[in-house]
């Protein structure tokens, strides 16, 4: 692979709000990744110090198979059609698109998701109820995601 194309891919991961890029052409793969072998999670200090570890491994208690899981609502779920930032409303001082409980149709505009600096609008593809907002306001969506359930 070309190394003026490996610095492109390099700046774009740089400027965009992706984590990692891997890109394979032919036999030759390229995986570039803004945080290294390290997870972004561990990049930040723990808040609690670190605890000395005993030499006999204590087993946690086992809960049970019910409360380990919140119910999660029923539904078609409308999931994330690309990497980017979600964002409820076209910007930042405006009224959301849609709130839990709000009826949609299919194409009515749910939230915005940004990316690579383009403000991509992302539709219901069938009507109903909102009956979750699986995602915060200005947080990262990775491709897949789910983002909201419609009744």
């Amino acid at each position: 692979m070309d190394l003026r194309k490996v610095k492109k891919l390099i700046d774009l991961v740089s400027d965009s709000g992706i984590a990692e890029l891997e890109i394979t052409e032919g036999e030759e793969t390229v995986r570039i990744s803004r945080y290294g072998q390290m997870p972004p999670q561990a990049m930040y200090s723990h808040p609690y110090p670190m605890q000395m570890q005993s030499a006999a491994p204590v087993a946690a208690p086992a809960a049970p198979a019910e409360a380990a899981a919140p119910a999660a609502p029923e539904g078609h779920v409308v999931k994330s059609p690309m990497v980017g930032t979600f964002y409820r409303s076209s910007s930042p001082g405006a009224k959301p698109f849609v709130e839990v409980g709000s009826s949609v149709g299919a194409g009515e505009t749910l939230c915005i998701i940004e990316a690579m600096k383009l403000l991509n609008e992302i539709e219901a593809d069938q009507g109903g109820v909102i009956k979750a907002i699986l995602v915060e306001n200005g947080q990262p969506v990775e491709y897949g995601e789910p983002l909201f359930i419609i009744g």
